[in-house]
């Protein structure tokens, strides 16, 4: 089963082809702020080098995140748009999986964690055990609420590295893996998940709500009185009085 896989949560735009026994070609780019131009141009180039086209292709397989809305959304829109045009399936991976995956190795036979910088402050986070199965999270925390004494893979051990334990590779997520990973479920009959996002947080956006009046309230009954008594400023409050 040909797999096109890749992953826009994190700064890293990589791209991989392959199936789960080899992989065809794979790229890989850091930087956060070209990840929509950076994908498009690196899926041709990755089909290219491994000699196939988009019809050759059985599956396409997006990171899910969790990640920043505007880099994790650029994966999992080409992922739908081309399982839609090719007609077939698409699917979505959690990113600190495929992380954990490569991490087993470096970890040394000991639970890990897996953190990404998620902005505000805090991080995409979750805990594996030491053959990278995941224990806990996803979830979102600031540094200091995380397990302490862990190694820690993943971008949010050199972002925070205080209140973190040791960093281990890798720092970012490798499509290469991603495309192993799911071709390999895939090829067992284990299901995989849609293209969904994990945001893990609500939208900034809200909904609004009742518009306020720009216009003054009414004066009060008393008020009315007084000014009616009162009259102009300066003048007399009898003299506008009709007398007999």
């Amino acid at each position: 089963m040909l797999v096109l896989a890749f992953d826009t949560a994190t700064p890293a735009v990589t791209v991989a082809v392959g199936d789960a026994d080899q992989i065809l070609a794979q790229r890989t780019v850091v930087d956060a702020r070209r990840q929509g131009e950076l994908l498009t141009v690196s899926i041709g180039e990755v089909l290219a080098e491994a000699g196939v086209t988009q019809g050759d292709l059985d599956a396409v397989a997006s990171g899910a995140g969790p990640g920043p809305y505007t880099g994790l959304r650029v994966g999992l829109v080409t992922a739908r748009v081309l399982g839609s045009a090719l007609g077939i399936a698409a699917y979505g991976f959690c990113t600190l999986d495929i992380i954990a995956a490569d991490a087993v190795e470096t970890a040394a036979g000991r639970e890990f964690l897996v953190a990404t910088d998620a902005r505000r402050k805090e991080l995409y986070w979750a805990r594996y055990s030491a053959a990278g199965v995941r224990l806990s999270g996803p979830q979102v925390s600031a540094p200091a609420a995380l397990p302490a004494g862990l190694p820690v893979a993943g971008e949010g051990a050199h972002a925070y590295p205080e209140p973190l334990g040791a960093p281990i590779a890798p720092r970012y997520p490798s499509a290469a893996t991603a495309v192993t990973w799911c071709a390999t479920r895939l090829a067992a009959g284990e299901p995989l998940g849609p293209p969904d996002p994990l945001y893990l947080r609500r939208p900034d956006a809200r909904v609004p709500g009742a518009p306020k009046s720009v216009l003054a309230p009414p004066a009060s009954s008393g008020a009315i009185a007084v000014s009616s008594i009162g009259g102009s400023r300066g003048s007399s409050p009898w003299a506008n009085t009709v007398t007999p």
